[in-house]
């Protein structure tokens, strides 16, 4: 690994914390200079994971919604 490698990797270790994990990933930046398929694959998984229990969560919620309306 390089020094401007492990500046990178210490930059999104940075950005994770100081941001937190979900807008890092989510807002602040796609990382392409990090040059990692299993990064990639992994942040994607995130993004993915984070997206289902946003709908999993709203669709209780809905749920719930419509057993009080009937």
């Amino acid at each position: 690994m390089t020094e401007e490698e492990l500046e990178d990797w210490q930059m999104v270790q940075y950005r994770m914390d100081a941001e937190g994990i979900e807008y890092c990933f989510k807002h602040y930046s796609s990382f392409k200079e990090i040059k990692d398929d299993e990064f990639h694959k992994l942040r994607l998984q995130l993004l993915e994971s984070m997206k289902k229990i946003r709908e999993y969560v709203q669709n209780k919620i809905d749920s719930y919604d419509e057993e009080i309306e009937d």
